[in-house]
């Protein structure tokens, strides 16, 4: 009898999750606290999330895994809880938005996987950002690899090509292969020298390149300049104040000097600043002066008094108020070739550090000047533009028109189809990555507005959730025409079902397909890697259908598989 898997919470993101697990054949149940259309018990159960008497109903008690797929972290800790007290062995997959949290809890208590699907989807928006056609993400090398899938028509260069002339590129990671006609696994169609033919679908890892952050003296230069510009812009009223000074004190100077007071310009300057600012200064100059250069003398007190006052209370303001942040942040947008990120919302700060590793120029727009991730961006110093992304004046400010790509990630999916537009407008041919939540609707956005890629998040991430109440700890997943698979890595022990088996010959009869294996002292990938025996102790990367997991779970031999994973 296959695990019962619960899935607790069938929001967005749940419900595509249930519907995935009931896609592949697994005996699943939902639980969620209103009706939904078109479901009912027993495969939905209806109740409060966290109570005892709704997940005994959904029938806890005997269950192997339980998804927690509700958006807020409070509620998943609670119905964890209550899981835990109901059966203590039950594995659970939960959704966390707190990643220090979530961490401490996967080192707590055992069979608890915490993910996130902020997590999971960021990275494909990074790399739809940075031009790759991802439909999701693997860890393979220590790196997030953008998986994508290339189908095979008329136009594409690897038709009539053998599979086998890609296998040894380190680059270019073969994952999964789905030919038009029949059924046959990567392996057998590698060794078989299956060529590529119209209709066939392939899946492939590419690896990530870092961009060098190091500058020329030629963008230096024009950063310098830049900065000037912007300082100029916003001191203005703090430099125009500061000239008034100085005329102010120039014009006493030489009024003293031309007043046949018998002193020089610098004793003239001194007395003159002294006097203007308040510090005060050698009052002899105008002790024996004419009535007339004390009258001088008193006007300019005033006025100079004034002056200073209005002068300090700017410049003030300019360094403690708003306005030395917005000239600090205007002044260090970059001129060219840079990621324009609107909207600081969990999934927006996530792409920007994303980006920044990478090392990429990012500019980011925020309305909420309280937002409390705006401090984490400004301390990767990236600039933050106070701002509404969807005016013109404000994408302007970004240097839209030089920019690489904009992703339009806030919160809310009509502002973010109205700042798509309008980066549009303002530059047709820039690439205009936009986040909407709703599944269903991401689809029928990209279709009828034609934006370069429409992402939804728990579209995303909701496969990684399915493949991981499936079996272990996943490093990647991607679904290919409905079918779901999985990546993940297994240690080869003495009781291993793989142990002492050719990696080809056992890709070829379990239906996997391997990605690469780590031996205690070197990595093998390529040919080499399809002619290894696997030994105690190697550590094989492979890929694998989700549904021929439950006969991994049913060979009690290959329990290591599911539970000895890492990533």
């Amino acid at each position: 009898m296959k695990p019962r898997i619960i899935v607790c919470g069938l929001g967005r993101t749940g419900y595509k999750v249930f519907r995935l697990l009931r896609q592949q054949g697994a005996f699943v149940v939902g639980i969620h606290h209103k009706p939904i259309p078109g479901e009912s018990a027993p495969d939905v159960i209806i109740g409060d999330l966290h109570t005892a008497a709704t997940l005994t109903a959904a029938g806890i008690e005997q269950a192997h895994t339980l998804v927690i797929a509700s958006s807020d972290d409070a509620r998943n800790l609670a119905i964890m809880l209550q899981a835990r007290v109901l059966n203590p062995h039950i594995r659970i997959i939960n959704r966390f938005y707190n990643t220090s949290l979530a961490e401490r809890l996967d080192q707590t208590l055992p069979n608890h996987l915490s993910m996130s699907v902020v997590g999971l989807a960021a990275p494909v928006f990074t790399f739809a950002a940075l031009g790759n056609q991802a439909i999701g993400q693997i860890k393979l090398f220590q790196q997030t690899w953008p998986i994508q899938e290339e189908y095979i028509d008329e136009n594409h260069p690897w038709l009539g090509h053998k599979l086998s002339e890609l296998w040894e590129e380190r680059s270019r990671m073969l994952i999964y292969y789905l030919p038009v006609k029949g059924k046959m696994n990567l392996v057998s169609a590698l060794l078989s020298e299956q060529k590529l033919k119209v209709g066939d679908r392939i899946i492939v890892g590419i690896q990530p390149r870092v961009r060098s952050t190091r500058k020329s003296w030629v963008r230096k230069l024009l950063k310098v300049c830049t900065s000037l510009k912007q300082f100029q812009k916003h001191a203005q009223s703090v430099l125009v104040m500061a000239a008034v000074l100085l005329v102010i004190i120039l014009l006493a100077s030489l009024t003293y000097v031309s007043a046949s007071l018998n002193i020089s310009f610098v004793d003239a300057l001194y007395f003159a600043v002294g006097m203007i600012t308040g510090a005060g200064g050698n009052d002899k100059v105008v002790e024996f002066a004419p009535n007339s250069i004390k009258l001088f003398t008193v006007v300019m007190m005033l006025v100079g008094a004034g002056v200073i006052g209005i002068w300090y209370a700017m410049l003030t303001d300019f360094v403690l108020g708003n306005r030395f942040k917005q000239f600090w942040d205007a002044a260090r947008i970059p001129q060219r070739h840079h990621y324009i990120v609107c909207g600081l919302s969990g999934i927006g700060v996530r792409i920007v550090q994303e980006l920044h590793a990478s090392g990429h120029e990012v500019v980011v727009i925020e309305t909420d000047s309280n937002n409390r991730f705006v401090n984490t961006a400004r301390g990767l110093g990236i600039p933050v533009i106070q701002g509404d992304a969807s005016f013109r004046a404000i994408l302007e400010a970004s240097n839209i028109n030089n920019a690489a790509a904009v992703l339009a990630v806030t919160s809310n999916d009509a502002i973010n189809l109205e700042i798509a537009l309008k980066a549009k407008g303002l530059s047709p041919s820039i690439p205009v990555i936009v986040h909407y939540a709703d599944p269903d609707f991401a689809g029928m956005a990209q279709q009828v507005f034609d934006f370069d890629a429409v992402l939804s998040p728990a579209e995303l991430a909701a496969p990684a959730f399915a493949a991981a109440a499936l079996g272990g700890r996943i490093l990647g997943n991607g679904i290919t025409a409905d079918s779901l698979w999985v990546a993940f890595a297994t240690m080869i022990t003495q009781v291993h079902p793989f142990c002492g088996e050719i990696v080809k010959d056992v890709a070829m009869s379990a239906d996997f397909v391997p990605l690469y294996v780590e031996t205690t002292h070197k990595t093998l990938h390529g040919w080499e890697l399809l002619d290894t025996q696997l030994s105690p102790g190697d550590i094989l990367y492979l890929t694998m259908p989700a549904n021929r997991l439950y006969q991994l779970w049913r060979d009690e031999r290959s329990q290591v598989m599911v539970t000895g994973t890492r990533d």
